[in-house]
């Protein structure tokens, strides 16, 4: 409790769905001086605004979430847009961190940093052994340039910025929208949303086939915080749960939980994305004692106990 009493936290992306969570978990810390940097006060692919957050707000220690993020759909449609304000964003506030000599910079990266075809579980070290999987690779190629950037500094500069590579979120807050939502919350919307319309059907992209990793928002938020608290060298760190489920198998967890009766239909001409992903995540452990503690059912009944609630 004593390492977050007096320290100044900056949070990029506060007002989002991980930004939410981090926030609590600082003020049960006792944090006492939180700051957010978000739209639309501030738009960070622009320098000024940058600067002027820093100048504002002061931080010892900022914690970067902001992100233009979405599912498969939203990758494929705005490639450009998703590398260049992700990359511009991480590379100036880093450096403008640096400048300002803050204490520590904590920079979140993505699964989708990871190549195509990497072995399973996805190991730290493997990071480099290929090119990512082709809808996401704009995304997390803009990603992973902050961890280049985050070693390049600690080398020269002797910059604290560490590198976290979380798997997919999924919770209560989660981003329903049709457009750019992540599998999950997707997945639950089509679901209450089919029964609530009475439509007998759903459609689903891809295959079924891909596999995928989920963890629970309030885990990666307890792992992101631990690893702010405790790790401080320059290799990235996984932050995952730790299994692997079928994209088929979560469709049916999810009809089941939902209590939808209709067909599925799986229109196969779309994209399925990266074949397999999930994470070691005996590093977050050893480094920094992070274990996620959710079962998974439990954590879906949650999120869809709020879908159905708040829309």
């Amino acid at each position: 409790m004593n390492f977050w009493k007096n320290k100044q936290i900056t949070v990029t992306g506060g007002k989002g769905f991980l930004g939410h969570y981090i926030l609590e978990k600082l003020q049960q810390r006792g944090c006492k001086q939180i700051s957010i940097a978000d739209l639309p006060e501030y738009n960070l692919t622009k320098l000024p605004d940058i600067k002027r957050m820093y100048k504002e707000q002061k931080p010892d220690i900022l914690i970067h979430l902001a992100a233009v993020v979405g599912g498969i759909g939203a990758n494929r449609d705005n490639p450009g847009k998703f590398f260049y304000e992700n990359a511009i964003m991480g590379i100036q506030l880093i450096h403008e961190g640096y400048l300002n000599k803050i204490e520590k910079f904590v920079a979140l990266g993505t699964i989708c940093a990871y190549p195509k075809f990497t072995p399973v579980p996805f190991k730290e070290e493997d990071l480099w052994n290929g090119y990512p999987e082709e809808t996401n690779a704009p995304y997390g190629l803009a990603k992973k340039m902050m961890l280049v950037q985050s070693q390049a500094y600690r080398q020269q500069y002797g910059f604290n910025t560490i590198f976290l590579l979380p798997v997919n979120l999924y919770g209560p807050r989660d981003n329903f929208d049709p457009l750019s939502s992540h599998v999950i919350p997707a997945l639950i919307k089509k679901c209450v949303d089919a029964i609530n319309m009475e439509k007998n059907e759903i459609v689903i992209w891809g295959t079924g086939k891909p596999s995928r990793e989920f963890i629970y928002v309030n885990d990666a938020a307890e792992g992101i915080l631990l690893a702010t608290q405790h790790y401080n060298k320059s290799e990235p760190v996984n932050i995952g749960a730790g299994f692997e489920i079928k994209i088929e198998d979560l469709v049916s967890t999810i009809v089941k939980l939902t209590d939808f009766k209709g067909k599925v239909i799986w229109d196969t001409s779309k994209p399925d994305g990266q074949p397999r992903r999930m994470l070691d995540i005996f590093k977050a452990k050893k480094e920094f004692g992070f274990k996620a503690k959710t079962g998974f059912e439990k954590g879906l009944r949650k999120t869809i106990e709020w879908y159905k609630s708040n829309h």
